[in-house]
């Protein structure tokens, strides 16, 4: 049994929705880090080869966002869910992962706060498993090193249409490149999350 009371189902939300619910959830129960920032390291964990099996992946994630304390069940609960909507939509044949931000009618400069954010919690959770890059191949390293640089965006843009396009090809050069993480090292999905260290 699920409580269904209260949210409605994901896939009949729009991703703006879920965003700003998953939000409030999470300001709800006193996590500093948003929803792009939790969506990013989740996507870099399992996208890097992480397993989402166990409780591993709970207690690495509550070093990194919740200084080591274990979340509540209701909070665990909707970590799980959304690790399993996540893992699902990287598995999408028809390419159907989205990158959890904020909704086109917010103001562009919290849009590429939120991008930025997410893409560099996901260079964290990627580097959980990921520490030596010598291995990947040549595409990988490059997106790699792409979000790198994504990550240290001036988020300072004017509003206008050639900022809100550069903002759309960089959000689907973030999608497609997780995407290709995940295909290259998480289909598998067999290695434990490393939890002996904080990663800040």
């Amino acid at each position: 049994m699920t409580d269904s009371t209260s949210d409605q189902p994901a896939e009949l939300e729009t991703s703006s929705q879920a965003y700003d619910r998953l939000t409030e959830f999470f300001e709800r129960h006193g996590l500093l880090s948003s929803a792009a920032e939790i969506h990013g390291l989740l996507t870099g964990m399992v996208a890097g080869g992480a397993s989402l099996e166990g409780d591993e992946w709970l207690l690495l994630l509550s070093d990194l966002i919740n200084e080591g304390q274990s979340f509540p069940p209701e909070v665990r609960e909707r970590l799980s869910l959304m690790a399993a909507e996540l893992g699902a939509s990287l598995r999408d044949p028809d390419l159907g992962f989205q990158l959890l931000l904020p909704g086109d009618h917010e103001p562009l400069h919290e849009r590429l706060q939120a991008l930025t954010a997410w893409v560099q919690s996901f260079l964290v959770g990627f580097g959980v498993n990921q520490t030596n890059l010598a291995g990947l191949s040549a595409d990988l390293r490059e997106a790699i090193d792409d979000m790198v640089e994504i990550a240290k965006l001036d988020i300072a843009v004017d509003d206008d249409e050639e900022a809100e396009r550069a903002y759309f090809e960089i959000m689907e050069y973030l999608r497609i490149s997780a995407m290709l993480c995940f295909n290259e090292l998480g289909q598998n999905g067999g290695n434990g999350c490393k939890t002996n260290k904080t990663l800040h």
